[in-house]
């Protein structure tokens, strides 16, 4: 009864959109609470204190929720259409990571999440809890457990069928239903996403410093970047997807068929001048139903000027002479920085 129902869930969780489902226990990642720890003491997590706090639930699902009996996990695929790669040579434009250029996956994924946790409790009872990418869950080394991917050597979960673009989502369930077997590594010995990383931020393969990697730098870091990094991010201004598109196995990549991810009107290649001279009401304004909006105009800004200043561009340096002063003293000192690497 319970594999029957377990393939109708499959069978349902592709009909709503999903790329990819299958099943682990609770239970099935006993080696994630030492590697999470050795992360954090390591402080390889940065800023984001938020991965040292309740590591007892990050570390172990059973203990965020002790009835849980199976973790469904879910892939959602946002496959672009371009490749990233080629953007990084437009130095008077922005790059956004791909996942940002459509609406917040957040809400997407969720709602489907919940639809397809509605269908489970109508057709066989029980409880639910959906997670994707809020809570103290570790997604990929689950995702992994069940063998929807494999997590590479740039730490994000890699799949034979998928490619590495793709969403994840976990549902958690009261149901016992059969778990799937774990997936194995089909790395070998390709090295392209760690030799590719521009700041150098995977100190072993498998491993990532957060501290380094400019998606951490544009998203998750507060205050201004270190010196020594701002020239290295180039024209990225939210995200990093360099390790992701260089990966051979994107020859396999789902299309996308959520038109929501689908890029935004000027979300592709946007003018750096343009997005510096926003202020906070057309910041909120340009991204609303984005992700980018949670980090705020002047983190935002404060990456565009990095960007600016990398542009080598005599006409984006007045756009940064103008930002000197900005009443937010980080967008200052970017600006600051941005004048006189154009100088």
């Amino acid at each position: 009864m319970l594999a029957q129902l377990k393939q109708n869930l499959h069978d349902t969780a592709l009909e709503f959109g999903f790329s990819a489902c299958a099943v682990t226990r609770p239970d099935a990642i006993p080696q994630a609470p030492n590697r999470l720890q050795a992360f954090v003491e390591a402080g390889h997590h940065g800023q984001m204190g938020w991965m040292a706090e309740r590591m007892g639930w990050r570390g172990n699902p059973a203990a965020l929720w002790p009835d849980a009996r199976s973790i469904i996990m879910l892939a959602e695929a946002y496959t672009p259409d371009h490749n990233p790669l080629d953007l990084l040579a437009l130095r008077e434009r922005g790059v956004i990571s791909a996942y940002a250029q459509g609406r917040d996956y957040h809400d997407v994924v969720k709602k489907r999440l919940k639809r397809l946790g509605r269908w489970l409790i109508e057709q066989a009872g029980g409880e639910i809890k959906v997670f994707v990418d809020t809570a103290p869950v570790m997604e990929k080394p689950l995702a992994e457990a069940a063998g929807l991917g494999w997590q590479g050597k740039h730490t994000n979960l890699l799949s034979r069928d998928l490619g590495n673009w793709f969403f994840l989502g976990a549902i958690f369930t009261t149901h016992a239903l059969p778990p799937d077997t774990p997936a194995e590594s089909h790395c070998g010995t390709c090295r392209a996403c760690l030799e590719i990383c521009p700041t150098g931020a995977f100190p072993a393969p498998y491993q990532l410093d957060a501290r380094r990697c400019i998606s951490y730098l544009t998203i998750e870091h507060h205050g201004p970047v270190p010196e020594e990094l701002r020239a290295l991010m180039g024209n990225r201004i939210y995200g990093c997807d360099d390790c992701l598109a260089v990966c051979p196995w994107n020859k396999f990549a789902a299309t996308a068929s959520e038109v929501k991810y689908a890029a935004r009107d000027g979300m592709i290649t946007p003018d750096l001048g343009e997005l510096a001279r926003l202020d906070d009401p057309a910041f909120r304004a340009r991204f609303s139903g984005s992700p980018i909006k949670r980090i705020g105009r002047g983190r935002f800004v404060r990456n565009v000027l990095y960007a600016i200043g990398n542009s080598g561009s005599a006409r984006l340096r007045d756009v940064a002479q103008g930002l000197c002063e900005d009443a937010d003293p980080v967008v200052a000192d970017a600006a600051r920085w941005a004048v006189a690497r154009l100088s």
